[in-house]
């Protein structure tokens, strides 16, 4: 630890209409208390800043995360954190979905938060308390898709990391699940050389991953598929 994964995403979408995408990327999987001291002129490559988590005005991620939790009365303490996210790379960073591994300090887990970020630039936390397998349920309360309504629920799989890399976050509505995302990498230890590799591979790698959800966007419009309102969101306590 920290580690790199390469990563395949996926997006189906089976209703109303079917589209499927794929994308290359990559993640790192760090302890936020910890974040990966590379050398000086790697640095611009991997850079972790709490403006990118939570309300972004905390002064480290973890303080964020600890006035998150508290605001849903759970008292991180001293436990460990494990956190995999896109880092800012050359001053960009788009994370659609980061997430949190909390343990209790005797290392057993606590919870997991996913934190989800919009193309609009909002962002929303969901706490998460995965059963032995990392499946758990939520209601949906975020606007992501243009093209879904906020209503039904999410089934997520969201073991945390070893070896392998392996979530599934799935959307359920009246009538079906329309839409499912699933992500599948391996580790790679983040060795200077490791990143500078990674980082040449998959250049801009936010942007693409941001550019790449814009441009699916436009031709599911194009195919006729109507945007649905965008309601107001408001900021979750612990989150301004």
């Amino acid at each position: 630890m920290p580690a790199l994964y390469v990563c395949d995403v996926r997006h189906v979408r089976t209703a109303p209409l079917r589209h499927t995408v794929g994308l290359r990327t990559y993640l790192w999987l760090i302890d936020p208390d910890r974040p990966p001291r590379l050398p000086r002129p790697l640095r611009p490559l991997a850079r972790f800043d709490a403006r990118d988590h939570f309300g972004g005005t905390r002064p480290t991620i973890r303080a964020g995360l600890t006035a998150f939790l508290a605001a849903e009365g759970i008292d991180l303490a001293d436990g460990r954190v494990t956190m995999l996210a896109h880092a800012r790379v050359l001053g960009h960073v788009f994370n659609p979905l980061s997430l949190f591994w909390c343990h209790r300090p005797d290392g057993t887990p606590l919870c997991v938060v996913a934190e989800v970020h919009n193309t609009y630039g909002e962002r929303h936390c969901y706490l998460l308390h995965p059963d032995e397998t990392g499946r758990a349920t939520v209601a949906k309360d975020f606007y992501v898709s243009p093209f879904f309504p906020v209503d039904g629920g999410y089934t997520m799989r969201l073991p945390e990391p070893g070896e392998r890399l392996s979530l599934t976050v799935r959307l359920e509505r009246p009538g079906g699940s329309p839409f499912t995302a699933t992500v599948r990498g391996r580790r790679r230890p983040a060795t200077p050389g490791t990143v500078l590799r990674t980082a040449l591979r998959h250049p801009w790698s936010t942007a693409v991953v941001s550019a790449g959800i814009r441009l699916h966007g436009i031709r599911l419009y194009l195919r006729g598929l109507p945007v649905q309102p965008r309601p107001r969101h408001e900021p979750q306590e612990g989150l301004q």
